[in-house]
This record gives structure tokens, C-alpha cells and sequence, in this order.
């Protein structure tokens, strides 16, 4: 493939999403890895299937950054699982948390996921998502953020190019058009686990207060975070996270 940098803006976007199109996800993060060197980074949710991009990406590159931004509101099995994944495969882990502590959170703005409204939904994914996310990059001194997000699985997401810009930080969606079947396809041929809490009927998992297994009755799998109310927790919704890095932590 060929060699597209991105300095100085010399290269357009419209250009590398094109030739992506027909690229593998490898030769996106080897692309990424070469534009971008010590500026790239990478996050995880340890959730149902993050073991394919965490392999993929440190295949590539064993000491890449991961940000994990861990709410303190996951469940016991999300901690098991990204304790087991990082020893596996050694990972550059970097935990960024809130500031204020759940305990902190709750006595002062009450129980926010509990409120059953999208602002309170909105104010607590603020707090404990998005501004520490804002804060890792900042201090990691990013330029370009590798993620493992999908197509097919938000509304949002399906508006989405494999290399754009969020805020003033280039995002790379190396699986982007993955099906379920290639993630599953990767999992087995690399011998990798998926979350524990996937063999209880979970097909994604965020917090414990916010993600339930799927049902018959659901529509969309997103049906199952937040209570139904929204399908995006704020992180790859570009005007969250610009609006956070004016945001001063100490007085959320």
C-alpha cells in the first residue's frame, strides 16, 4: 500500500479514507504507526471483544499507550479481564480516572445513572468518561488515537471514516467495516477470549448500572447501554470532548 503522510495537512482526508477502503485493517495501524510515530495512542474498554484490536494494534507495535479510562463503576469481570489481557500481551497501560470519586459524585449530583433522563446520563458520562479521556491525551501528548469502533454498531458510528479528525486529534478506525463474523473469525484464529460476561447474553458492556444482556425483545443491541436512552457514551462524539478540554477537573 502506498505511503500516505499526514504533514501539514499535505495529504486529504478524502484521499486516505479512499485507499482505505480497500486496505486491511494492519496496513491501517502500519500506516498509522508510521504517520503518526511517538503521537499515537491507542484506548480500550476492555469490553466484549477489545482483544482483537489490542493484539492487532500491539502486533504492530508492542509499546503503544493504551488509555483505559476505567469509571470506577465497572463490573468485577471487566477487572479480571483487563488484568488478564494486559499480562498476556504485556500492555502499555495508562488508567486514567475522574477526579472526584464515585462516592464524591453521588453525594453531590446524586445517583446520575439512575435518573432516568439523557442530561443526567450526559453529566455523569462528562465526569467520569470524557474528561478523563480529554486529560490522557493531553498529558500523552497525542496527535492520533487508534480506537476500535464499528459501523454497524451505532447510528453515529455508520457516519463515520476510517481517518478523520476529532477536535484536533486524528482518530483511525482501523475495523471499521469488520462484521461480527470477522471479529469472531480474528478471536479464533489468534486464540483470543472475549469478555466473561459475553457467555451471559451481554453483546456490549459499559458500567454495571448500564448495560444489561440482550433480549427478544430488543431492537438494537445498543438497546442494552443506558437504559435505551442514547447509544453513545460521549468519548467519539466530537463536540463532548472539545467542550471538555476547557473543562477545569477540579471543579467538576
Amino acid at each position: 500500500m502506498t505511503s500516505l503522510r499526514l504533514r501539514q495537512n499535505t495529504v486529504k482526508l478524502d484521499d486516505i479514507n479512499q485507499q482505505f477502503a480497500s486496505a486491511n485493517a494492519t496496513q491501517i495501524v502500519e500506516w498509522a504507526v508510521d504517520a503518526f510515530e511517538d503521537g499515537l495512542v491507542m484506548t480500550t474498554s476492555f469490553g466484549i471483544h477489545s482483544a482483537v484490536m489490542l493484539h492487532m494494534v500491539t502486533s504492530v507495535v508492542p509499546d503503544i499507550p493504551v488509555i483505559w479510562v476505567d469509571t470506577g463503576y465497572l463490573p468485577t469481570q471487566t477487572y479480571l479481564f483487563a488484568e488478564q489481557l494486559s499480562d498476556r500481551l504485556k500492555l502499555n497501560l495508562k488508567v486514567y480516572q475522574s477526579h472526584m470519586s464515585p462516592a464524591r459524585m453521588e453525594a453531590l449530583h446524586g445517583r446520575l445513572w439512575a435518573q432516568n433522563d439523557v442530561e443526567s446520563l450526559n453529566r455523569y458520562d462528562q465526569i467520569r468518561k470524557v474528561e478523563p479521556m480529554q486529560r490522557a491525551l493531553k498529558d500523552l501528548k497525542a496527535t492520533a488515537w487508534l480506537a476500535g469502533l464499528r459501523s454497524n454498531q451505532t447510528q453515529h458510528r455508520k457516519t463515520l471514516d476510517f481517518v478523520s479528525l476529532q477536535g484536533s486529534i486524528y482518530k483511525i478506525l482501523p475495523i471499521l467495516n469488520w462484521s461480527s463474523k470477522a471479529v469472531y473469525d480474528y478471536l479464533l484464529a489468534h486464540d483470543l477470549p472475549y469478555h466473561p460476561l459475553f457467555d451471559e447474553g451481554y453483546v456490549t458492556v459499559g458500567d454495571w448500572h448500564s448495560s444489561r444482556p440482550l433480549t427478544a425483545s430488543d431492537e438494537d443491541e445498543r438497546d442494552t447501554r443506558f437504559k435505551g436512552l442514547k447509544q453513545e457514551c460521549g468519548l467519539h462524539l466530537p463536540q463532548n470532548l472539545e467542550e471538555s478540554a476547557s473543562l477545569d477537573s477540579s471543579s467538576l
